[in-house]
């Protein structure tokens, strides 16, 4: 599998971690990235509250040397602002600079940000124009397909994008209109990839070593980027890269990994964020590691009880025990 390089920045495969508001935070990119994904992308980060110093940002905004390369996201609709900021952030250890252009939440688009950019093309030159312009990093942008189906205009952002000087540009095939729901459309990642000359990475629906090469193989695009499938599964990325190097499948991790994974995660977080908020975000990746596992719905209904730590890690030695 040969390597992406972005800019100045050559990483080691082609499998990326998408970035994901509330759970690629410091503690989950580590175990991606110790399971092999290429580049980590960080939570989407406010260029406003990095402007107004807002106390949360500078913990969105931690980085671990373990985890390089890595990408910071920015999210605004400030040319300015978003440029601004991303010139005063530059001298933290992050590789890759990127502007959210993807992002659906109603808050977020509401405040013209997020994919509600990809409805203003000329804005968007404007803020990648100074924006590539503030910062010696590479500058990559997250886009989608268009933001509803009467306006699917992912390429044309895509070629602004790179007369631009972005450096690469990543495509998740659904317009800001469906959400996550429905199929992704690889067509238009397909389309984008032949349109500019910077490297495309793919977004939406890989779920494994198989969609991963088949995205591949069917758009031509440069790299893969995994988000919803690694909840609850950082092992996807060893998989995946070890399928796209060798052709071979990966045994799927023995209940014992799991365990020490989930318990390995929860300290961590507990490190990072203490162990009132670690037990209360461990919530989330605790039903997405344990589905589809014996007694794993009986056991989701108990992990809004939990309120220690030593509680979590019962339940979990509980639920191991069952296997």
């Amino acid at each position: 599998m040969s390597n992406l390089t972005i800019g100045n920045v050559t990483l080691d495969n082609r499998v990326i971690l998408a970035p994901m508001a509330g759970v690629t935070d410091l503690p989950f990119r580590l175990l991606c990235r110790e399971q092999g994904a290429g580049l980590i992308c960080m939570e989407m980060v406010s260029a406003k509250a990095i402007f107004y110093n807002n106390k949360n940002t500078e913990e969105l905004m931690e980085i671990h040397p373990d985890e390089k390369p890595v990408s910071l996201q920015l999210f605004g609709s400030d040319p300015d602002i978003i440029s601004e900021m991303a010139k005063k952030i530059e001298d933290r250890p992050f590789d890759i600079l990127d502007l959210n252009m993807g992002c659906p939440v109603p808050k977020v688009v509401n405040n013209h940000e997020g994919s509600a950019l990809m409805k203003e093309p000329r804005l968007v030159e404007e803020i990648l124009t100074k924006l590539v312009k503030a910062i010696h990093k590479p500058v990559t942008v997250k886009i989608r397909k268009g933001f509803d189906d009467d306006h699917v205009n992912a390429v044309e952002i895509a070629k602004i994008a790179e007369s631009c000087g972005v450096a690469a540009v990543a495509v998740h095939g659904r317009t800001r209109q469906q959400y996550y729901s429905g199929k992704a459309d690889w067509d238009i990642i397909a389309k984008v990839k032949d349109a500019v000359k910077i490297p495309v990475i793919g977004n939406g629906d890989v779920d494994g070593p198989d969609a991963a090469a088949a995205l591949l193989a069917y758009t031509g695009c440069d790299g893969v980027m995994i988000g919803r499938a690694a909840q609850g599964n950082p092992w996807i990325f060893r998989e995946v890269v070890h399928f796209l190097e060798t052709g071979e499948y990966l045994p799927r991790p023995k209940a014992s990994e799991k365990r020490e994974m989930i318990l390995r995660h929860a300290a961590l977080l507990t490190k990072v964020k203490g162990e009132y908020t670690a037990v209360r975000e461990m919530r989330k990746h605790l039903s997405w590691y344990t589905v589809g596992m014996p007694h794993s719905a009986r056991f989701r209904q108990t992990i809004n009880t939990l309120e220690s730590m030593e509680e979590l890690t019962a339940a979990v030695e509980m639920i191991f025990s069952e296997v």
